[in-house]
């Protein structure tokens, strides 16, 4: 009897068993994510959601946004540790929804790789669906693309795109923002998703192996550079429910660092100095800058030196909001007041992102015991 032809697509260096592999073994992390909204299970064409609740809004805005992890991937890749470059996705797609008030409803997901390791894509995906659960997000549909020839058996690269809703009446935003309003940092876990491309360089140039043992830390550098993005999307969500009207505008801070990404959400005219000496950057960004050789004040535009997301609040609830944050295991802490008029001399970030919003400027020495 003759042997079944080769497969030609298999030979071409895609292997659709593997990927039907990965399916399975990502799907009971996928399932656990999902509520009544989610319709049709794991494997449809197109993931669906019933928006029956939407009947209860007077005006539903859909909030989307999409994005990816970037170069950090680069060091999952060198150690071979991928559970938890889905948690730093959600948060860079996740975590800018919430920025206008939005309740994240669902996300999907893409992988590209040079080949499909059925674990490997496993991981990146229950990583994915656990920061899904985490935020309250069901993940109801991804791809995952094998490239043999234009990305090597090893890479991948992995992007999202989320969806969300508000209330148009409980928008946050730069029109809610008054003179006078208290300006709260929530601390960070650590570099996040962003400025990695720097990170790479410095460690490549002072001859670092992600392996090593990094004697600051305790631990290698791998697993501090891998430490996973904060998910502020639940707490946040808990404390615009608790404030209602006293929380005006919510700033993600990830490229552009933090002078650039408050500067969105501030109106045209008003203008924040952010006292650096109210908290102290985490070690990791100290020991990498000196590494390179960099002042941590020229690294402003690159990393979130400590700070994750700002808030700005009614100064009547600052206090309130610090505490609710606390509560959610959030350090929280006013770095600045909303002001317009004049400003002082000097320069200053004014808007980003092709926004035409407010001014921004960083002020002061950092703490070196820190106040957070």
């Amino acid at each position: 009897m003759a042997s079944a032809p080769a497969n030609p697509y298999t030979e071409a260096g895609v292997d659709t068993a593997a990927g039907d592999l990965a399916v399975e073994l990502m799907k009971s992390a996928v399932r656990r994510t999902h509520g009544a909204d989610v319709l049709g299970g794991v494997g449809g064409f197109a993931g669906l959601f019933d928006a029956t609740a939407f009947k209860s809004f007077e005006r539903p805005l859909l909030a989307t946004s999409t994005d990816g992890v970037g170069t950090k991937v680069a060091i999952a890749q060198a150690v071979d540790k991928h559970d938890t470059i889905g948690l730093d996705l959600v948060g860079m797609v996740v975590d800018d929804i919430v920025v206008v008030g939005a309740k994240p409803l669902f996300m999907t997901d893409y992988i590209a790789c040079g080949r499909v390791f059925p674990e490997r894509i496993a991981d990146i995906v229950r990583g994915i669906a656990a920061g899904c659960a985490e935020t309250g997000t069901a993940l109801v549909g991804g791809e995952t693309a094998e490239h043999p020839g234009l990305l090597g058996i090893d890479d991948y690269d992995v992007a999202g795109a989320a969806t969300g809703v508000v209330e148009a009446s409980r928008v946050l935003g730069a029109d809610r923002v008054r003179v006078g309003d208290v300006v709260l940092a929530l601390a960070s876990s650590g570099l996040h998703s962003n400025g990695f491309s720097l990170v790479r360089r410095i460690v490549e140039r002072a001859g670092i192996r992600y392996g090593d043992h990094a004697a600051d830390f305790g631990a290698t550098w791998g697993e501090v550079l891998l430490e996973p993005t904060r998910l502020y999307t639940s707490p946040l969500l808990r404390l615009i429910a608790q404030l209602g009207d006293d929380v005006h505008a919510l700033s993600h801070v990830t490229g552009g660092g933090i002078a650039a990404n408050l500067a969105r959400v501030l109106p045209r005219g008003s203008w924040v100095e952010v006292d650096r000496s109210t908290w102290s950057p985490p070690p990791v960004f100290r020991v990498l800058a000196e590494l390179g050789g960099h002042p941590l004040e020229s690294t402003e535009g690159t990393w979130n030196l400590g700070i994750g997301f700002v808030a700005a609040v009614s100064a009547e609830k600052a206090d309130a909001a610090i505490t609710a944050l606390a509560h959610d295991g959030i350090a929280a802490w006013q770095v600045g007041v909303v002001r317009d008029g004049a400003r002082p001399e000097g320069a200053f970030e004014q808007g980003a992102k092709g926004v035409d919003g407010g001014a921004v400027r960083l002020v002061s020495d950092y703490s070196e015991a820190g106040a957070n």
